[in-house]
C-alpha cells in the first residue's frame, strides 16, 4: 500500500490536472458557468490535497495513526460528491442539492478529522516522543 502521502500528492496533481483543463475549456469557450467547480477542484482537490500529502510527508507518525486511512476516505470521497453535485446543480440538476449539502458536511467533517491529527502530531508531548 502506498504511503498516505503519496496517494494526496498524486491526487493533488490530477485535481489540478482538472481543473486547470476546466479553466482552460472555459476560457476558450467563454462560458464561465462551471467558474465555481473550477475554483473547488483547484482548491479542495490541488491545494488541500496538495497540503494534506506534504503534512503527512513532513510527520510520518501522523501518517501511521488509525485516523490517517479514515481523513483521507472522508475527503476524497466527500470531494468527489461535492465537486460533482455542485457542478450538477449549476447545470440545472435541482435534485443534486441534498448531495451537495451532505458532501459539504463531509468534506467539512475530513477537515475536523485533519485538524485533530495536526494538534495530535504537533503537540509538545508528541513532538518530545
Amino acid at each position: 500500500m502506498k504511503r498516505i502521502s503519496d496517494r494526496f500528492l498524486q491526487l493533488g496533481v490530477i485535481a489540478a490536472l482538472i481543473g486547470m483543463s476546466l479553466g482552460v475549456y472555459m476560457g476558450a469557450t467563454h462560458n464561465f458557468q462551471l467558474s465555481p467547480v473550477h475554483a473547488h477542484i483547484n482548491l479542495l482537490g490541488w491545494v488541500s490535497m496538495v497540503l494534506y500529502g506534504l503534512f503527512y510527508r513532513a510527520y510520518p507518525h501522523a501518517a501511521e495513526a488509525k485516523l490517517a486511512p479514515v481523513h483521507f476516505l472522508v475527503n476524497v470521497i466527500g470531494v468527489l460528491i461535492m465537486v460533482s453535485s455542485l457542478a450538477a446543480q449549476i447545470m440545472g440538476r435541482t435534485e443534486a442539492a441534498g448531495a451537495l449539502a451532505i458532501s459539504s458536511i463531509v468534506v467539512a467533517a475530513s477537515m475536523v478529522l485533519f485538524a485533530i491529527i495536526v494538534f495530535g502530531a504537533t503537540s509538545r508531548k508528541a513532538a518530545t516522543a
